[in-house]
């Protein structure tokens, strides 16, 4: 299981002196665990799926903090923030390049029958079912725009 595998990689760090990756895995197995306790799955534990949202979850917030830094002028927590989601990134599964994702929302638009942009929430949602945990949201987001406003 992928929360097994987090947590020896935890220890490893732990062993190994690697204080970033031990923070981050810290932070990241106590993220796994306050959703274990809010879905009431402390028994049984998340699955796979459950515990790649948090991770999801966790580089976004990430994301959304190096943005913050970078306008702040903060390189150096900018650093640190990119060290945390390249950590994080090695749990997640690869990403569909460019390409891919505009095929899959093309097809996603046709199917849905939207024609314009006031269409998007009906694009949005099936195409980040297909698309869940391997493409960014705001990509799918752009692209989807792109097509639609064509």
């Amino acid at each position: 299981m992928l929360k097994q595998t987090i947590l020896d990689d935890l220890k490893m760090a732990m062993k190994t002196g690697d204080t970033v990756k031990r923070d981050t895995l810290r932070m990241l197995d106590s993220m796994v665990k306050n959703v274990e306790i809010e879905k009431q799955k402390r028994e049984t534990g998340l699955t796979d799926e459950e515990v790649l949202e948090v991770i999801s979850r966790a580089v976004k917030q990430r994301k959304d903090a190096a943005a913050q830094y970078l306008a702040g002028g903060r390189a150096d927590l900018v650093e640190k923030e990119n060290q945390e989601i390249a950590i994080l990134s090695a749990y997640m599964p690869a990403q569909l390049d460019e390409v891919t994702v505009r095929e899959i929302v093309k097809a996603v638009i046709a199917q849905v029958d939207a024609t314009s942009l006031a269409d998007i929430g009906k694009v949005m949602g099936p195409a980040m079912g297909k698309l869940k945990g391997q493409a960014d949201g705001n990509l799918v987001k752009k692209i989807a725009e792109e097509e639609l406003g064509k």
